[in-house]
């Protein structure tokens, strides 16, 4: 169907608990000297996953101080300071802290760790929670009676909170403590907020796209009923619009939001009908030349229309919907309207667009004209009977009709 010879028409226009009870029991203990770091590597394997950190939920509060210290004094001694305050839990080597903390890390708002311990020592410990992202999570304080200043800056570099000497001082030890877990709780506090109200406002802009997409989607239905369609012709479209694009050479350069956002500009490719009158619209028959021109223009119109809307121009469709609308009909030969476009002149989501409308429109029956078989409408755009397309966009057509073809069974 060539411009010389086409009949003219209106809508051609075209589980951690076990692991935390084996610790309890003692099953932890043992030879603290027989391959401490390989023993802790299999409880991390078992028991915690650098991705299970990252995926904490601050929704309960840690209430429990984890002692780890080979003297039982020292342990009886910092239990009583934190006891009026906090649960406590006690670990008498480096290892058996280890598995309680890899089998419940939820549970703890301070650690008080020893630095020298047979086996695995504090800095060790240290190490092993830094590899596990948790120093980030729970403040330590590392306890010893050394006054070399490297390991106190060791520890410092690792990450610890506070270096606390011995002899243990009460009052001392509870306040510095004390006041660390307190911080720590507040930015605990601040995060949840934070991300509750990250979360609100993102429902809320779900909300508000979704409620522009049905109004695009309701509008293009619209204008599809004033000319006897029932609006599956848009939708059509949408698909055909993503498949094309979608993990095609044709689609190469753009994102998965861009793609999302021209199938639904797509929809609103003959959004300028709305401004044509019902007798050339909903005409059965050939159009005359001068209605052919009126039909035409819905192109200009429809793009006019869309940049008049302001609350448009805020959506990601708006630039795809106004060329979508104005170009849909222009061809690659540059015979098309309404300004006269040839080659990559015209976008290729526009070309696709086009493509997509024309084959539509020969699948579909018209009031002025039977649906055509597959067969038949895949000869007529091949031989260019409906105007020039782009070589590589009928390729990529090409390949994916069978598919584009399931929407007419």
């Amino acid at each position: 169907m060539t411009a010389a010879n086409t009949p003219y028409s209106a809508n051609d226009a075209a589980t951690p608990g076990d692991a935390q009870d084996a610790a309890r029991s003692g099953g932890a203990q043992g030879s603290p000297e027989a391959g401490s770091t390989q023993e802790a590597a299999a409880l991390d394997a078992e028991t915690l996953r650098a991705s299970d950190i990252l995926a904490w939920s601050f929704s309960v509060e840690p209430d429990t101080i984890l002692i780890v210290d080979d003297d039982p004094i020292t342990r009886l001694v910092l239990g009583e300071i934190f006891r009026p305050y906090y649960k406590i839990e006690e670990a008498e080597n480096g290892l058996q802290a280890l598995s309680l903390l890899l089998a419940d890390p939820l549970r703890y708002c301070a650690i008080l760790l020893d630095f020298a311990m047979e086996g695995m020592d504090g800095l060790e410990v240290l190490q092993n929670l830094v590899k596990r992202n948790l120093l980030t999570r729970i403040p330590v304080f590392l306890i010893t009676a050394e006054t070399d200043f490297g390991i106190t800056k060791g520890a410092y570099d690792l990450g610890v909170m506070d270096v606390i000497g011995k002899p243990i001082v009460p009052y001392v030890v509870e306040r510095r403590v004390n006041s660390v877990i307190e911080l720590y709780q507040s930015r605990r506090r601040l995060r949840n907020a934070v991300e509750d109200q990250q979360a609100q406002l993102l429902d809320q802009a779900n909300r508000i796209i979704s409620l522009s997409n049905g109004m695009i989607e309701a509008l293009a239905a619209a204008i599809e009923f004033r000319d006897g369609e029932s609006g599956e012709h848009v939708r059509r479209i949408r698909t055909i619009t993503r498949i094309l694009l979608e993990g095609t050479p044709l689609g190469e350069g753009l994102s998965t939001h861009q793609i999302n956002a021209i199938e639904l500009a797509s929809m609103l490719h003959d959004v300028g009908k709305i401004a044509i009158p019902d007798a050339i619209l909903c005409k059965p028959g050939r159009l005359t030349p001068e209605e052919f021109e009126v039909i035409k223009s819905h192109t200009v119109v429809g793009a006019e229309l869309l940049e008049g809307i302001p609350q448009f121009r805020e959506l990601d469709a708006f630039d795809f919907a106004v060329d979508i609308a104005r170009h849909h009909h222009e061809r690659w030969d540059g015979r098309g309207y309404p300004d006269g476009l040839e080659g990559s002149q015209i976008s290729i989501w526009a070309q696709v667009v086009a493509l997509a409308d024309v084959y539509d429109a020969l699948r579909s029956k018209r009031v002025y004209k039977d649906a055509f078989t597959r067969e038949q409408a895949l000869q007529m755009i091949t031989d260019g009977e409906c105007g020039s397309f782009n070589p590589e966009l009928l390729e990529t057509f090409k390949a994916a009709e069978p598919a584009i073809d399931m929407m007419y069974r």
